[in-house]
């Protein structure tokens, strides 16, 4: 079956994705014995079964190629338009992946704009120039969660929840165990107040990485990225880079910094300062992790004796791991059946959703689209 294909719809998403006609070609064509030629793919007809192929590639349904409005390479339409280079290689799943969401962005603000919200972010931008000591201490004046929190996803809860009172949006997603590419990013910032977390086994690396994107957010500067804690070349951060690492620090370590800066040296003659280095992780949701690459940041404690550090850190994780995966297995040594698990959602999020919803704005079979769990539909009236 031959349709009309808008082809210029195809060509923008090979320049969103900054990919030739060479590239999607041999992608369409692996494991063909009988290929696909350029002109059945870049023509006004296509048959569909070669759409379709397309389509697996990008995946944004059939009906977009066959849409005959144009699509403008414009710096609103996307952030691969706004910026060209970002703080890590992306993979192709990443690409996809903040495409997504600022897709997804873009539509939670039209439904606003339909029913006359107007969400003005208020916590102040600053520039590179100011010290994220400060900045940290006025964030946290803020948000930080006024109730204890005893686990570090309650906590985390808490802060996407407080900054959504200040109008920052933040959505996190959660990867399947087995997908084939992963997404090669921990989290990414869009302007105006769009945060976007990936969802991590270790909440206290999760809270970083919101904690360094909102530090994005406070400098108004656009980035996706990957936080790999393991690569502790200081020196190769840019300078916005390490002012973010800065704000999260001071933000989590709190008036506890003043401890951290008491540390004149770790090494073997004070075992590493395990004791206070475990006092304050326990007490302010930052990972041992962090705290020591702020001592080899700051050179108080050597490269050797930090890597011997975090491969023991690195080995205990490895044991709860261990130890949780075993908790799951049922005395015939098979998993047992666990609820999938779900994303922390915003106050923001739902409050978008569900008046829109209830002024029928917004139907069933788009919240099934965007994959959002029926019971959330099923509750939406109730977060109203």
């Amino acid at each position: 079956m031959i349709v009309e294909q808008n082809i210029e719809r195809l060509r923008y998403l090979l320049s969103l994705f900054k990919m030739r006609e060479d590239d999607l070609l041999s992608e369409i064509n692996e494991g063909r014995k009988r290929l696909i030629r350029r002109e059945q793919v870049f023509s006004p007809q296509i048959d569909v079964k070669i759409l379709k192929k397309i389509d697996k590639i990008f995946d944004k349904g059939l009906s977009f190629y066959l849409d005959p409005t144009p699509l403008q390479q414009t710096e609103a339409m996307s952030v691969f338009f706004r910026k060209q280079t970002f703080s890590c290689p992306l993979n192709f799943t990443a690409k996809k992946l903040v495409d997504d969401y600022e897709g997804l962005k873009n539509y939670l603000s039209s439904l606003d704009i339909l029913s006359e919200i107007e969400t003005v972010p208020t916590i102040k931008h600053c520039t590179i120039a100011t010290n994220p000591h400060n900045a940290a201490e006025r964030v946290r004046q803020l948000i930080y969660p006024k109730r204890k929190c005893s686990k570090s996803r309650d906590f985390l809860k808490n802060l996407i929840n407080n900054l959504a009172d200040q109008g920052i949006l933040v959505v996190e997603f959660i990867e399947a165990p087995n997908k084939k590419e992963k997404a090669n990013i921990d989290g990414f910032f869009l302007e105006p107040n769009f945060i976007v977390l990936k969802r991590q086994s270790y909440y206290k690396r999760e809270i970083f990485t919101l904690l360094h994107e909102l530090g994005h957010y406070m400098l108004n500067n656009e980035d996706i990225e990957s936080l790999d804690v393991a690569n502790m070349n200081y020196a190769s951060l840019s300078a916005i880079e390490r002012w973010c690492n800065d704000f999260a620090y001071y933000f989590l370590v709190g008036e506890q910094y003043e401890i951290m800066d008491k540390i004149q040296y770790a090494d073997g003659t004070n075992d590493y300062c395990h004791p206070i280095i475990e006092q304050i992780a326990n007490t302010s949701f930052i990972s041992r992790h962090a705290l020591f690459t702020r001592l080899l940041y700051s050179k108080r404690i050597s490269q050797s004796d930090y890597e011997n550090v975090v491969r023991d850190l690195k080995e205990q994780y490895d044991r709860i791991k261990q130890k949780n995966a075993s908790a799951l297995m049922d005395a015939d040594g098979r998993k047992k059946k666990i609820s999938a698990p779900q994303p922390i959602y915003s106050p923001m999020f739902i409050r978008t959703l569900s008046t829109a919803y209830n002024e029928g704005n917004l139907r069933a079979f788009d919240l099934t689209r965007m994959k959002i769990p029926a019971k959330v539909v099923e509750g939406l009236a109730s977060w109203l």
